[in-house]
């Protein structure tokens, strides 16, 4: 071996050593697992932003839609793999925690939210605010002649032209369809006007799309020019060029309390906890409503502070009433039936 082959084989046996030694130290710092659906724009975030601070700690998440987190969850609970659930609207967390699948934990920041944000026995907490809202392709319909409220996606002129997110896997759609029926309980003491307002969507929904990116790749191909989709998501999208503009319903959206718990018997619970603890600090709501338009739902963060697109949603979103309780009893019940009579078979 000559002296340059030499001397090229020790600066890789040193570089393998430090590699080694790099992989080595990875490995001593304590995981901390994330089941998500906030998507990897915000799962990123703050994996970089919390390892920087917390350098023992080694952030992981897989990302997946709210009712697949719950599902994952709940099939794990013999031997669970994560330990913090980081998301989804309250009403399945309220599934979760009737079912033992939460830890209790009070974080530090929980008397800054309204008393609707604090679940019994301390099981889970709400982070952000946000809503389904009404979602079309900008440069195939006017803004003039875009749907303005639910009941406008039933017109004539968007059958076949409506794309919706797979409800079973969304926990937006499961929100709104949840409204549906829990408003028609209340008006009419049966959720069958409900089920027959969803029965006509039905017949307008050209396809139930398994994930986001294919719905809004759909959308900027006009192979469905309008949709219902989540506001902070659909800002992303905006973000990333796709040509989509959105209206708040002027009969009221279902705000969504966007939720975080521990995860009952969690491999790292003491790592859990310390993150839950800080994902809810002014710190880490305000970065969430910066970098990944995530409206914070503590109470206590002065208007001002926040960012603009934030100021203005707060202006325009107009909550609608309905019986969250309601729909976190029988959701799972209602989403069963329509996927067993409605999804497909419209007005037939």
């Amino acid at each position: 071996m000559g002296q340059g082959d030499s001397a090229r084989s020790t600066r890789a046996a040193i570089l393998g050593a430090l590699l080694l030694l790099t992989a080595c130290a990875r490995d001593a710092r304590q995981p901390l697992v994330l089941y998500s659906p906030h998507g990897r724009d915000l799962l990123q975030l703050f994996e970089t932003t919390y390892e920087a601070a917390h350098p023992d700690v080694d952030v992981r998440w897989l990302d997946m839609g709210s009712q697949d987190v719950y599902d994952r969850v709940r099939s794990e609970a013999a031997n669970p793999q994560a330990d913090v659930w980081f998301g989804g609207p309250d009403t399945i967390f309220a599934r979760g925690a009737a079912e033992g699948l939460l830890a209790p934990h009070r974080p530090p920041w929980a008397d800054a939210l309204t008393a609707d944000c604090r679940a019994p026995g301390d099981l889970y907490f709400c982070l952000y605010l946000t809503a389904p809202v009404l979602v079309y392709n900008r440069d195939a319909v006017p803004a003039a002649e875009a749907p303005a409220d639910w009941d406008d996606l039933l017109a004539a002129r968007w059958k076949g032209k409506v794309l919706i997110r797979d409800p079973l896997a969304s926990g937006t759609m499961r929100t709104l369809f949840g409204m549906v029926l829990a408003k028609s309980v209340a008006e009419t003491g049966s959720p069958d006007r409900g089920f027959e307002w969803l029965r006509r969507l039905d017949a307008q929904t050209k396809e139930y799309v398994q994930n986001p990116a294919l719905l809004f790749t759909k959308i900027t191909r006009r192979e469905g020019l309008v949709t219902v989709w989540e506001l902070t998501d659909m800002f992303w999208q905006q973000q990333r060029g796709v040509p989509i503009a959105y209206k708040f319903p002027e009969s009221g959206t279902p705000v969504i309390a966007d939720a975080v718990g521990v995860v009952a018997k969690a491999p790292h619970p003491a790592a859990a906890a310390a993150f839950v603890d800080w994902i809810g600090t002014l710190e880490a709501q305000k970065l969430a409503a910066e970098k990944a338009y995530r409206l914070p739902a503590r109470t206590d963060l002065p208007r001002e502070q926040l960012p603009a697109w934030a100021i203005e949603v707060l202006a325009q979103m107009r909550p609608a009433a309905y019986d969250r309780a309601l729909v976190a009893v029988h959701g799972a019940e209602w989403m069963e039936k329509w996927d067993r009579e409605i999804r497909g078979h419209g007005l037939d």
